[in-house]
């Protein structure tokens, strides 16, 4: 079980998360009523705000499935404090570098930072080193923090069993491998290899930038290696929360905790390889990428979702047909999680279709999906890990008032996400600023869809408040911790 110090460790990380989590909500509202035309930005700004809040948002959701798995793995393996407090401390100063970069330097390349805009300087000239740094100061800290638990997963586990290898030959093998262990090595392994693709970009692009032009990269292995590194990382965040979701869900719904059975295994170890390589979606409309890559990248981005949708749906299933549930905050967060996840990851397989991507991919589509299972899924699987972890903090029961605030969060939520739907699907498109006179219907959307949004914002900063006040108790009333 962990440690009075970790668990002090783990709740600064909770607060940390939320209150950079509610100032990028601020920036996308702003944006929204920005492009809605009820508010007015430079673009400068707008491009600002947009860098800001989408390199913000993947980064402490990363963050957040890595902290709530390196939680509860303390169920099962000793876990450093000393490694999750480093982690810390680097990830504040790193945030810091970026945020000043963009904030106060006036970089707006875009979270993606698409190689060469960032040598395209206009905006402050030390802002481009400063957020690249800050950036490489990231993934490096992560990566030590990553590796590190995945070493301490293998200090008890075999590869093979952390794998669940094991399950795929025997009904009762002689070691089972807990689900969280075996999705947290998955996801974890996934993200360290986003995290090294990362730190290689980096270096290149900043033996470019201090070569004097004596060096260039190469503009397709930039855009692989960004998209492979991003969007990918963005995906292995949902995988964590899942894995969080796996250990907590029976245990606050009063029901038997979760085994690992043969089709659990296999499906989590096939999602290993889709996940790495549905990234390729994002380069159809690079024509010199060879096709096989292409046509690997369709039949990834299908597979990678089919075999982790599935199970964890037969899992839900499972736990719920014809069984008493103790309903609560933290397993509706759960529930409307998956809900939101699966939704959006449909949507994301509609524009994964190469037909259906070259009228898709520049529009509001894009970011409808990415925001359905960010938004309404793994956001709230980080909110269920910290409501349940507050709760665990104060010595207190889980809320079950819960029906005015989830039934809020769905409208907000859900409403947000369906204007990006409409406006996808009239072909507005992604990344404008303000939209052309052409676009009728976009700035009503737009709109439509921040005030929605500042409903869901409502609701977080309702659970917020009481998620803060719980974890700050841990420092005071140390004898109520469990």
């Amino acid at each position: 079980m962990p440690s009075l110090a970790f668990k002090r460790v783990t709740a600064i990380w909770v607060i940390t998360i939320l209150i950079p989590f509610v100032i990028d909500i601020l920036f996308g509202i702003a944006m929204r009523f920005n492009q809605g035309a009820d508010i007015k930005l430079s673009p400068i700004d707008f491009y600002m705000l947009m860098t800001t809040h989408g390199i913000t948002m993947i980064g402490i959701w990363v963050a957040a499935g890595i902290v709530g798995v390196n939680y509860l793995l303390a169920r099962y393996i000793k876990v450093s404090t000393a490694l999750s407090s480093f982690a810390l401390a680097l990830t504040i100063i790193a945030v810091l570098m970026i945020w000043a970069a963009i904030l106060i330097g006036k970089f707006h390349a875009g979270w993606t930072f698409l190689y060469p805009l960032p040598f395209y300087v206009v905006w402050e000239k030390w802002a481009t080193p400063v957020f690249l740094g800050g950036l490489l100061l990231l993934c490096v800290s992560w990566l030590i923090w990553t590796v590190g638990i995945v070493l301490q997963i293998l200090k008890k586990y075999t590869l093979s069993q952390a794998l669940a290898l094991q399950h795929l030959a025997k009904k009762t093998p002689s070691v089972e491998t807990p689900p969280i262990v075996l999705i947290a090595t998955v996801s974890l392994a996934g993200v360290i290899a986003c995290l090294i693709a990362g730190i290689i970009l980096l270096v290149l692009l900043f033996a470019e930038y201090f070569s004097n032009g004596s060096f260039t990269n190469d503009p397709l292995l930039a855009k692989n290696l960004t998209y492979f590194f991003g969007h990918t990382l963005a995906n292995e965040s949902l995988y964590l929360g899942l894995a969080v979701l796996y250990e907590l869900l029976p245990e606050v719904s009063g029901r038997p905790k979760f085994k690992t059975t043969w089709y659990v295994a296999l499906g989590w170890n096939t999602a290993l390889i889709f996940i790495l390589s549905a990234f390729f979606h994002h380069l159809y409309m690079d024509f010199v990428q060879p096709v096989g890559l292409q046509i690997f990248g369709q039949i990834a981005s299908y597979l990678a979702s089919i075999p982790s949708v599935a199970v964890t749906i037969m899992s839900i299933a499972v736990l719920l047909y014809k069984n008493k549930i103790q309903w609560n905050l933290v397993n509706i967060l759960f529930y409307i999680g998956v809900m939101g996840w699966v939704i959006g990851g449909i949507g994301a397989l509609i524009d994964a279709t190469i037909s259906n991507n070259v009228i898709l991919h520049n529009t509001l589509w894009v970011p409808a999906h990415f925001h359905t299972y960010n938004v309404m899924g793994n956001v709230l699987f980080g909110l269920a890990f910290f409501c349940w972890l507050a709760s665990e903090f104060s010595g207190s029961n889980i809320s079950r008032q819960y029906g005015l605030k989830m039934t809020l969060l769905m409208i907000g939520g859900f409403g947000f996400v369906l204007m990006f739907y409409l406006a996808g699907a009239y072909s507005v498109p992604r990344r404008f600023s303000e939209y052309p006179q052409e676009f009728t219907s976009a700035a009503m959307l737009a709109s439509a869809g921040a005030w929605f949004a500042c409903i869901y914002l409502a609701v977080i900063l309702w659970l917020l408040v009481d998620i803060i006040k719980k974890c700050v108790q841990i420092f005071f009333s140390p004898s109520s911790a469990r």
